[in-house]
Protein backbone atom coordinates (compact mmCIF):
# COMPACT_ATOMS: atom_id res chain seq x y z
CA UNK A 1 0.00 0.00 0.00
CA UNK A 2 1.49 3.83 -1.16
CA UNK A 3 1.51 6.80 0.70
CA UNK A 4 0.75 9.66 -1.62
CA UNK A 5 1.52 13.48 0.00
CA UNK A 6 -0.60 16.32 -0.65
CA UNK A 7 1.12 19.67 -0.46
CA UNK A 8 -0.02 22.24 1.93
CA UNK A 9 -1.00 24.69 0.01
CA UNK A 10 1.64 25.67 -2.86
CA UNK A 11 4.77 25.09 -0.95
CA UNK A 12 7.39 24.28 -3.09
CA UNK A 13 10.05 21.62 -2.14
CA UNK A 14 13.17 23.29 -3.00
CA UNK A 15 16.02 21.12 -3.86
CA UNK A 16 13.39 18.53 -5.74
CA UNK A 17 12.52 18.23 -9.48
CA UNK A 18 9.35 16.62 -8.78
CA UNK A 19 6.98 18.45 -6.33
CA UNK A 20 4.69 15.53 -5.77
CA UNK A 21 4.16 12.06 -5.21
CA UNK A 22 1.57 10.74 -7.03
CA UNK A 23 0.34 6.98 -6.38
CA UNK A 24 1.88 3.89 -8.14
CA UNK A 25 -0.11 2.54 -10.41
CA UNK A 26 0.64 -1.07 -9.31
CA UNK A 27 -1.24 -0.28 -5.72
CA UNK A 28 -5.03 -0.33 -6.15
CA UNK A 29 -5.49 1.70 -2.57
CA UNK A 30 -3.00 4.99 -1.11
CA UNK A 31 -3.38 6.90 1.97
CA UNK A 32 -3.87 10.50 1.59
CA UNK A 33 -3.45 13.36 4.37
CA UNK A 34 -6.39 15.36 5.26
CA UNK A 35 -5.84 16.12 8.86
CA UNK A 36 -2.46 17.11 10.44
CA UNK A 37 -3.64 14.37 13.44
CA UNK A 38 -4.95 11.64 10.78
CA UNK A 39 -1.38 9.59 10.83
CA UNK A 40 1.04 9.99 13.81
CA UNK A 41 4.10 8.74 11.51
CA UNK A 42 3.24 10.98 8.77
CA UNK A 43 6.46 10.57 6.41
CA UNK A 44 7.90 14.22 6.42
CA UNK A 45 8.29 15.15 2.82
CA UNK A 46 11.09 16.75 3.17
CA UNK A 47 13.15 14.36 4.64
CA UNK A 48 17.02 13.47 3.62
CA UNK A 49 17.80 11.08 1.05
CA UNK A 50 17.53 7.19 2.16
CA UNK A 51 19.24 4.48 0.97
CA UNK A 52 17.58 0.60 0.62
CA UNK A 53 20.84 -1.82 -0.08
CA UNK A 54 18.80 -3.65 -2.75
CA UNK A 55 19.71 -7.82 -4.14
CA UNK A 56 19.57 -8.62 -7.77
CA UNK A 57 19.61 -11.85 -9.89
CA UNK A 58 21.33 -10.01 -12.38
CA UNK A 59 23.34 -6.35 -13.37
CA UNK A 60 23.48 -6.36 -17.19
CA UNK A 61 20.44 -5.92 -19.27
CA UNK A 62 19.74 -6.30 -22.84
CA UNK A 63 18.46 -3.48 -24.44
CA UNK A 64 15.65 -4.77 -26.99
CA UNK A 65 14.69 -0.89 -28.14
CA UNK A 66 15.94 -0.66 -31.28
CA UNK A 67 15.87 3.16 -31.13
CA UNK A 68 18.51 4.09 -28.12
CA UNK A 69 21.37 3.18 -29.27
CA UNK A 70 22.86 0.64 -27.00
CA UNK A 71 22.42 -2.79 -26.56
CA UNK A 72 23.49 -3.61 -23.42
CA UNK A 73 23.04 -1.82 -19.95
CA UNK A 74 24.64 -1.53 -16.64
CA UNK A 75 22.69 0.22 -13.85
CA UNK A 76 24.39 0.34 -10.35
CA UNK A 77 21.69 2.79 -8.57
CA UNK A 78 18.06 2.56 -9.15
CA UNK A 79 16.31 6.05 -8.18
CA UNK A 80 18.31 9.72 -8.92
CA UNK A 81 18.55 12.15 -6.43
CA UNK A 82 19.59 14.75 -9.51
CA UNK A 83 15.40 14.80 -9.60
CA UNK A 84 15.56 16.12 -13.34
CA UNK A 85 11.53 16.60 -13.49
CA UNK A 86 11.41 15.21 -17.14
CA UNK A 87 13.73 11.50 -16.51
CA UNK A 88 11.31 8.40 -18.43
CA UNK A 89 13.81 6.35 -15.50
CA UNK A 90 10.94 7.81 -13.35
CA UNK A 91 8.03 5.15 -14.12
CA UNK A 92 10.68 1.95 -13.45
CA UNK A 93 10.56 3.27 -9.41
CA UNK A 94 7.06 2.04 -9.70
CA UNK A 95 7.91 -1.31 -10.36
CA UNK A 96 10.49 -1.10 -6.87
CA UNK A 97 6.98 -0.08 -5.12
CA UNK A 98 7.71 3.49 -4.87
CA UNK A 99 6.38 6.45 -6.38
CA UNK A 100 7.65 8.42 -9.48
CA UNK A 101 7.73 11.45 -8.10
CA UNK A 102 9.92 12.54 -4.82
CA UNK A 103 10.66 9.07 -3.99
CA UNK A 104 12.05 8.57 -6.70
CA UNK A 105 14.69 11.60 -5.64
CA UNK A 106 14.89 10.50 -2.13
CA UNK A 107 14.49 6.82 -2.16
CA UNK A 108 17.61 5.88 -3.80
CA UNK A 109 18.26 1.59 -4.20
CA UNK A 110 21.46 0.86 -4.13
CA UNK A 111 22.92 -2.21 -6.08
CA UNK A 112 26.38 -3.25 -3.74
CA UNK A 113 26.42 -6.43 -5.14
CA UNK A 114 26.86 -4.73 -8.90
CA UNK A 115 30.37 -5.71 -9.26
CA UNK A 116 30.83 -9.57 -8.18
CA UNK A 117 27.64 -9.54 -10.47
CA UNK A 118 29.28 -8.08 -13.13
CA UNK A 119 32.28 -10.29 -13.05
CA UNK A 120 29.61 -13.40 -13.32
CA UNK A 121 28.24 -11.89 -16.30
CA UNK A 122 31.71 -11.06 -18.27
CA UNK A 123 32.27 -14.65 -17.72
CA UNK A 124 29.58 -16.42 -19.28
CA UNK A 125 30.65 -18.67 -21.69
CA UNK A 126 30.12 -16.83 -25.49
CA UNK A 127 30.04 -13.50 -23.77
CA UNK A 128 31.14 -11.40 -27.17
CA UNK A 129 31.84 -7.89 -25.30
CA UNK A 130 29.54 -5.50 -26.65
CA UNK A 131 29.37 -2.32 -25.29
CA UNK A 132 27.93 -2.25 -22.11
CA UNK A 133 26.26 1.50 -21.63
CA UNK A 134 26.63 2.74 -17.92
CA UNK A 135 23.92 2.99 -17.29
CA UNK A 136 21.19 2.76 -19.41
CA UNK A 137 18.56 4.12 -16.82
CA UNK A 138 19.81 6.50 -14.09
CA UNK A 139 23.31 8.36 -13.62
CA UNK A 140 26.15 6.52 -12.40
CA UNK A 141 27.51 9.56 -11.01
CA UNK A 142 24.83 10.64 -9.19
CA UNK A 143 25.55 11.91 -5.31
CA UNK A 144 25.59 8.16 -3.75
CA UNK A 145 28.35 7.26 -6.24
CA UNK A 146 30.88 9.66 -4.06
CA UNK A 147 29.80 7.38 -0.71
CA UNK A 148 29.75 4.07 -2.35
CA UNK A 149 32.01 3.96 -5.43
CA UNK A 150 30.07 1.40 -7.06
CA UNK A 151 30.71 2.91 -10.69
CA UNK A 152 34.14 2.83 -10.19
CA UNK A 153 34.44 -0.37 -9.16
CA UNK A 154 32.35 -1.47 -12.46
CA UNK A 155 35.19 0.46 -13.98
CA UNK A 156 38.35 -0.93 -12.99
CA UNK A 157 36.40 -4.61 -13.79
CA UNK A 158 35.89 -3.07 -17.64
CA UNK A 159 39.62 -2.22 -17.46
CA UNK A 160 40.66 -5.29 -16.09
CA UNK A 161 38.76 -7.41 -18.72
CA UNK A 162 38.84 -4.91 -21.27
CA UNK A 163 35.67 -4.57 -21.80
CA UNK A 164 34.22 -1.59 -23.94
CA UNK A 165 32.35 0.47 -22.29
CA UNK A 166 29.59 4.14 -23.08
CA UNK A 167 29.08 6.49 -20.19
CA UNK A 168 26.61 8.98 -20.23
CA UNK A 169 26.40 11.57 -17.30
CA UNK A 170 25.66 15.08 -15.80
CA UNK A 171 27.66 14.90 -13.08
CA UNK A 172 31.10 16.31 -12.52
CA UNK A 173 32.13 13.54 -10.16
CA UNK A 174 33.35 11.64 -13.56
CA UNK A 175 36.44 13.31 -13.44
CA UNK A 176 37.36 11.05 -9.84
CA UNK A 177 37.81 8.28 -12.49
CA UNK A 178 39.75 10.08 -14.95
CA UNK A 179 43.04 7.87 -14.26
CA UNK A 180 40.66 4.94 -15.02
CA UNK A 181 39.02 6.11 -18.18
CA UNK A 182 42.69 7.52 -19.58
CA UNK A 183 43.76 3.83 -19.27
CA UNK A 184 40.57 2.64 -20.95
CA UNK A 185 41.08 4.83 -23.76
CA UNK A 186 44.44 4.31 -24.57
CA UNK A 187 42.83 1.26 -25.56
CA UNK A 188 39.92 2.04 -27.13
CA UNK A 189 37.55 0.91 -25.07
CA UNK A 190 35.36 3.79 -23.74
CA UNK A 191 33.75 6.94 -24.82
CA UNK A 192 31.87 9.69 -22.84
CA UNK A 193 28.70 11.32 -23.47
CA UNK A 194 27.80 14.44 -21.22
CA UNK A 195 24.23 15.72 -21.21
CA UNK A 196 23.76 18.97 -21.66
CA UNK A 197 20.59 19.93 -22.76
CA UNK A 198 20.90 24.30 -21.85
CA UNK A 199 22.68 26.91 -20.62
CA UNK A 200 20.52 28.40 -18.92
CA UNK A 201 21.27 28.44 -15.19
CA UNK A 202 17.74 29.39 -13.67
CA UNK A 203 16.42 26.83 -15.75
CA UNK A 204 18.45 24.01 -14.87
CA UNK A 205 18.47 24.60 -11.27
CA UNK A 206 14.07 24.19 -11.48
CA UNK A 207 14.59 21.25 -13.97
CA UNK A 208 17.88 19.65 -12.76
CA UNK A 209 17.98 21.07 -9.53
CA UNK A 210 20.56 18.58 -7.47
CA UNK A 211 23.30 18.42 -11.16
CA UNK A 212 26.02 19.86 -12.15
CA UNK A 213 26.04 23.82 -13.55
CA UNK A 214 26.33 23.55 -17.98
CA UNK A 215 29.62 25.72 -16.77
CA UNK A 216 30.77 22.61 -14.68
CA UNK A 217 29.75 20.01 -17.72
CA UNK A 218 31.55 21.97 -20.38
CA UNK A 219 34.38 21.80 -18.07
CA UNK A 220 34.11 18.42 -17.95
CA UNK A 221 33.83 17.92 -22.05
CA UNK A 222 37.10 19.74 -21.93
CA UNK A 223 39.06 17.69 -19.36
CA UNK A 224 38.05 14.32 -20.86
CA UNK A 225 39.11 15.84 -24.40
CA UNK A 226 41.89 16.32 -23.08
CA UNK A 227 43.30 13.11 -21.64
CA UNK A 228 42.43 11.73 -25.47
CA UNK A 229 38.72 10.48 -24.34
CA UNK A 230 36.67 10.76 -26.83
CA UNK A 231 33.10 12.68 -25.86
CA UNK A 232 30.03 13.64 -27.22
CA UNK A 233 27.12 15.60 -25.73
CA UNK A 234 23.66 14.28 -25.27
CA UNK A 235 21.67 17.44 -25.78
CA UNK A 236 19.05 15.78 -23.84
CA UNK A 237 15.93 16.39 -23.24
CA UNK A 238 15.11 19.60 -25.88
CA UNK A 239 11.80 20.81 -24.59
CA UNK A 240 10.21 22.89 -27.21
CA UNK A 241 9.23 26.59 -26.11
CA UNK A 242 11.77 26.34 -23.21
CA UNK A 243 14.73 25.27 -24.31
CA UNK A 244 15.03 24.69 -27.84
CA UNK A 245 15.69 28.06 -28.75
CA UNK A 246 19.48 27.47 -27.58
CA UNK A 247 20.84 24.46 -29.85
CA UNK A 248 23.13 26.98 -31.44
CA UNK A 249 24.62 28.20 -28.46
CA UNK A 250 25.13 24.90 -26.70
CA UNK A 251 26.64 22.96 -29.80
CA UNK A 252 28.64 26.04 -30.34
CA UNK A 253 29.72 26.02 -26.49
CA UNK A 254 30.59 21.75 -26.48
CA UNK A 255 32.33 21.82 -29.64
CA UNK A 256 34.80 24.49 -28.15
CA UNK A 257 35.10 22.62 -25.35
CA UNK A 258 36.21 19.83 -27.57
CA UNK A 259 32.96 17.30 -27.78
CA UNK A 260 33.09 15.24 -31.50
CA UNK A 261 29.57 14.31 -31.64
CA UNK A 262 26.14 15.45 -30.59
CA UNK A 263 22.92 13.72 -30.33
CA UNK A 264 19.55 15.15 -29.04
CA UNK A 265 15.98 13.96 -27.71
CA UNK A 266 12.63 16.01 -27.43
CA UNK A 267 11.00 15.36 -24.44
CA UNK A 268 8.34 12.55 -24.05
CA UNK A 269 6.31 12.43 -21.00
CA UNK A 270 5.06 8.93 -20.32
CA UNK A 271 3.54 7.15 -17.24
CA UNK A 272 3.37 9.05 -14.02
CA UNK A 273 5.79 11.59 -15.44
CA UNK A 274 3.31 13.08 -17.60
CA UNK A 275 1.64 14.35 -14.38
CA UNK A 276 5.00 15.08 -12.92
CA UNK A 277 6.30 17.47 -15.29
CA UNK A 278 2.77 18.98 -15.86
CA UNK A 279 2.44 19.67 -12.17
CA UNK A 280 6.35 21.17 -11.77
CA UNK A 281 5.78 23.36 -14.96
CA UNK A 282 2.62 24.78 -14.16
CA UNK A 283 4.09 25.91 -10.78
CA UNK A 284 7.57 27.44 -12.25
CA UNK A 285 6.36 28.84 -15.26
CA UNK A 286 2.94 29.52 -15.41
CA UNK A 287 2.60 32.20 -17.97
CA UNK A 288 3.99 30.15 -20.05
CA UNK A 289 2.17 26.74 -19.49
CA UNK A 290 0.16 26.77 -22.09
CA UNK A 291 2.99 27.92 -24.83
CA UNK A 292 4.81 25.17 -23.49
CA UNK A 293 2.58 22.11 -23.46
CA UNK A 294 1.12 22.52 -26.57
CA UNK A 295 3.84 22.87 -28.46
CA UNK A 296 4.84 19.71 -26.40
CA UNK A 297 1.74 18.10 -27.68
CA UNK A 298 2.41 18.95 -31.16
CA UNK A 299 5.53 16.72 -31.29
CA UNK A 300 3.60 13.78 -30.90
CA UNK A 301 0.90 13.89 -32.40
CA UNK A 302 -1.93 16.18 -30.04
CA UNK A 303 -0.14 13.83 -27.16
CA UNK A 304 2.72 14.93 -24.45
CA UNK A 305 4.07 11.12 -25.44
CA UNK A 306 4.33 8.62 -28.41
CA UNK A 307 5.53 5.47 -28.08
CA UNK A 308 6.31 4.15 -31.18
CA UNK A 309 9.74 3.47 -32.03
CA UNK A 310 11.86 5.60 -34.56
CA UNK A 311 9.68 8.71 -33.22
CA UNK A 312 9.20 8.75 -29.90
CA UNK A 313 12.54 10.13 -29.32
CA UNK A 314 12.24 13.04 -32.00
CA UNK A 315 8.86 13.55 -32.64
CA UNK A 316 6.90 14.97 -35.31
CA UNK A 317 5.04 17.54 -36.72
CA UNK A 318 6.41 21.02 -37.94
CA UNK A 319 8.15 22.21 -34.49
CA UNK A 320 10.07 18.50 -34.30
CA UNK A 321 11.51 19.38 -37.67
CA UNK A 322 12.82 22.83 -36.73
CA UNK A 323 14.47 21.03 -34.15
CA UNK A 324 15.71 18.58 -36.54
CA UNK A 325 16.99 21.01 -39.11
CA UNK A 326 18.29 23.44 -36.69
CA UNK A 327 20.05 20.66 -35.02
CA UNK A 328 21.70 19.37 -38.68
CA UNK A 329 22.61 22.20 -39.57
CA UNK A 330 25.14 23.39 -36.32
CA UNK A 331 26.00 20.00 -36.13
CA UNK A 332 27.65 20.91 -39.39
CA UNK A 333 28.44 24.40 -38.57
CA UNK A 334 30.62 22.95 -35.13
CA UNK A 335 32.24 20.05 -37.17
CA UNK A 336 29.78 17.53 -35.28
CA UNK A 337 29.29 14.00 -36.41
CA UNK A 338 32.24 14.14 -38.54
CA UNK A 339 33.48 10.63 -36.90
CA UNK A 340 32.27 7.22 -35.99
CA UNK A 341 33.70 6.02 -33.01
CA UNK A 342 33.85 1.87 -32.95
CA UNK A 343 34.94 0.58 -29.53
CA UNK A 344 37.32 -2.28 -29.65
CA UNK A 345 35.95 -5.88 -28.21
CA UNK A 346 39.01 -7.53 -29.79
CA UNK A 347 41.02 -7.04 -26.71
CA UNK A 348 38.59 -9.05 -24.27
CA UNK A 349 39.83 -11.47 -21.79
CA UNK A 350 39.07 -13.32 -19.04
CA UNK A 351 41.84 -12.53 -16.04
CA UNK A 352 43.70 -15.81 -15.74
CA UNK A 353 43.28 -17.44 -18.96
CA UNK A 354 46.14 -17.52 -21.68
CA UNK A 355 44.32 -15.70 -24.89
CA UNK A 356 42.20 -13.54 -25.54
CA UNK A 357 38.54 -15.06 -26.70
CA UNK A 358 39.17 -13.43 -30.41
Amino acid sequence: MMIKEEQAGEKYFKGRGAQLNPNNRFFKNEYVKEHEEGIDDWEDPEQKTSFIFGQSKSIVNKVTSPDVGMAYSLNPYQGCEHGCTYCYARNAHEYWGFSAGLDFERKIIVKKDAPQLFRKFLERKGWDASTISLSGNTDCYQPAERQFRITRELLEIALEYRQPIGMITKNALILRDLDLLSEMAKLNLCMVYISINSLNEQLRLKMEPRTATAKQRLKVVEALSSAGIPTGVMVAPLVPGLSDHEIPTVLKAVSNAGAISAGYTVVRLNGAIAGIFEDWLRKNFPDRFEKVWHAIQSCHHGNVNDSRFGERMRGDGNIAQLIRDSFKLHCRLNRLNEQRIQLDSSLFKVPGTQFSMF
